[in-house]
């Protein structure tokens, strides 16, 4: 485990996290839940003038540190879910699984798991809301990837981003170096699932961070995935699909806000 990963211990009754701390919470047959950042509050500047669903430019105060998932959720630990609860495992396109970030999930899925994680842990797990995950990704940058404005080569996996999975299937999960949060491929590699309903612009988006609920009945998708082109990369990029709906670049990372640790 890193030097700055921590994990719960009921003999010590003090303990004050510091931001880019790790841990893994214990799920009830001894193993191990997905490895969680602590991502601190701050403010951000939320959308672009790229596109007019990612405007207006709005000021965001995240009020409270939150825990991200560092990784997205792999086969690894969305398989555990499906063999303790019975539920059919999703089709992993003969990529393989493990260290992979699972595929062919829904939205609804994505809430399944949630609520396991949830009653097997004891905390509060659930799926990000918009806000919080464009916050993470921008992890105090201004600029279209938390590297720059440019692409590059082999930053991340996309149809055009120079890695060997580009345009051809997922990447193992840390496969690119992480942001200055710590959390590894929030751009590309696989969209991730997001608790907001679908609005078509910021006009009374909520400031405080929290999940925009209604909408059209559609659910927010973030940070584009492999076989898409770097455009559908940027921190502000917005996509959505239905609830139920899965595909082979589909996927998502957890939230953990409970208050034991954080």
């Amino acid at each position: 485990m890193a030097a700055n990963s921590v994990q719960k211990n009921p003999s010590i009754s003090i303990f004050t996290p510091k931001s880019g701390d790790t841990f893994q919470d214990k799920l009830k047959d001894g193993s191990l839940a997905p490895e969680m950042v602590i991502v601190p509050a701050g403010k951000f500047m939320m959308g672009s003038n790229d596109d007019n669903n990612e405007k207006p430019i709005h000021d965001v105060t995240i009020t409270k540190p939150f825990a991200l998932g560092k990784y997205q959720v792999t086969f690894e630990d969305y398989d555990k879910y499906c063999k303790a609860t019975g539920t059919s495992k999703p089709n992993d396109n003969g990529w393989g699984r493990g260290k992979r970030p699972v595929i062919n999930v829904s939205w609804n899925d994505a809430q399944k798991y949630c609520q396991w994680l949830s009653q097997q842990t004891g905390e509060a797990y659930r799926l990000p809301t918009e806000a919080e995950w464009e916050y993470a990704c921008r992890a105090g940058t201004t600029t279209r990837y938390w590297w720059g404005d440019e692409i590059g080569k082999n930053k991340a996996n996309c149809d055009g981003c120079g890695s060997r999975w580009g345009n051809q299937q997922t990447a193992p999960v840390g496969s690119f170096k992480p942001n200055p949060f710590g959390l590894y491929d929030m751009h590309g590699n696989v969209w991730e699932w997001c608790q907001d309903g679908w609005h078509g612009d910021y006009k009374g988006a909520p400031t405080d961070g929290s999940a925009w609920e209604g909408g059209d009945g559609m659910r927010v998708l973030r940070g584009g995935s492999w076989s898409n082109l770097p455009s559908n990369l940027r921190s502000a990029l917005r996509s959505r699909n239905s609830p139920d709906y899965s595909f082979y670049n589909l996927g998502f990372r957890v939230v953990r806000s409970s208050p034991s640790i954080l």
